[in-house]
Parts: C-alpha cells; structure tokens; sequence
C-alpha cells in the first residue's frame, strides 16, 4: 500500500511522542515503520491494523525498550565495565567488612578499622553504582518507578550513615537516622505501593483480556 503524506506525518509525529531521545534513532525507526507499511499488500487490514502489527514485530515492549537496547548494544563495553565494577565493590566490601566483624568479635587488632572500611564502600561506592545502575534499566518505565529507586537508593546511604555515626559515637547520627526514615517513609514507601498496585492492576486486566 502506498503512504499518503498525512499517513507519513502520522508515523512521525507517533514515534516522536513516544519521548525517543536518539534522533538517528527515531528516524531509523520512521523509515521501518514506512517501509513495512508500504510492502504490505494486505488489502482487508486498515493502515491503524498494519501499522500497530508493524511496531509489535519492531519493539514488542515499546519504543523505548528498543532505544534501551540500541543504547547498550552501542556502549555495552562500557556498561560491562560499570557492571564489573560495582559487582567488585560489592563483593570487596562484604569481604571487608566480614573479616572487620569476625576480627572484632576474636578481640583481634584491626577490626574495627576493617569493618569501617567495608561498611564505608558498601555505603558509599556499591550502594551509590547500583542505585545508578537499576535507575538506567528502568528509564523507559513510569517516572513513579525511577522515584522509588532513587530514593530507596538515598534512603538507605543515609540510614547506614546514621549507623556509622552511632557506632563511631559521632554527633547528629540521630537526625540522620530520623531523615532516613523519613525519606523512606515519605519517600520510598508511596512509590512502592504505587509501583505494586500499578502492576497489580495491569496484571489484572491482561487475566481479564485472556
């Protein structure tokens, strides 16, 4: 079938509202849909019917997975390094940390200092890269689920810096614990519920559909 302008207008405005920020990317996207459209002879579906089984077969989970996914094929070596190194702090951190914990309970020297250091590069390195990290997997979801990661992500570094503090004896660790738990309360807490009763509700009219 052959595209009228007003139909070519359609695609375009429709890929650009769906918020694709690569612009090579958008019209890679324009082109594909123009070109299925135009090589389909089926004459009893609509150009809406054509043009919704066009986008399926492209990007099953929407536009904005695809750009997800065009974004780590371009830069996968990059995002595999991050990968490695926050899966590295991690476990570096715990290690620290499980020996600082052991030596402290044996009363041996350098426990404390130990279990600081890996307290510290949970806290401040691993917990940090992997709030980043689950923020970039879900930037093509509703901006309710980004919220929750980010501040779940700030609620637990201050929650574990009040710890910190209390353990070291330093001043304020009781108004950094009452902030984390307000940012987690009023914070972290509505998002959740709001993510979960969202899922809830599309997971029930796709039972209902089928």
């Amino acid at each position: 079938m052959k595209l009228t302008v007003e139909q070519e207008a359609y695609i375009d405005q429709y890929v650009k509202s769906k918020g694709l920020k690569n612009e090579s990317l958008k019209d890679d996207v324009v082109d594909h849909l123009c070109c299925v459209i135009e090589s389909n002879a089926d004459k009893q579906k609509t150009f809406q019917q054509i043009l919704d089984l066009a986008i399926a077969d492209l990007a099953p989970n929407g536009l904005a997975e695809l750009e997800n996914r065009t974004f780590f094929l371009l830069n996968s070596k990059r995002i595999l390094i991050m990968k490695k190194t926050m899966y590295l702090m991690g476990f570096i951190g715990s290690l620290i940390l499980t020996a600082g914990i052991t030596l402290k309970l044996l009363r041996m020297p350098y426990g404390s200092e130990l279990f600081m250091a890996g307290f510290l590069i949970l806290l401040l390195l691993f917990i940090p890269m992997l709030t980043i990290e689950r923020y970039k997997v879900a930037v093509s979801k509703a901006m309710s689920h980004r919220l929750m990661i980010i501040m779940g992500g700030i609620a637990a570094v201050i929650t574990g810096l009040s710890g910190l503090f209390k353990i070291m004896h330093l001043q304020g660790a009781e108004v950094l614990l009452m902030l984390g738990a307000f940012v987690f309360a009023l914070g972290f807490l509505p998002f959740f519920f709001f993510t979960i009763y969202k899922k809830s509700i599309g997971q029930r009219m796709t039972d209902e559909t089928v």
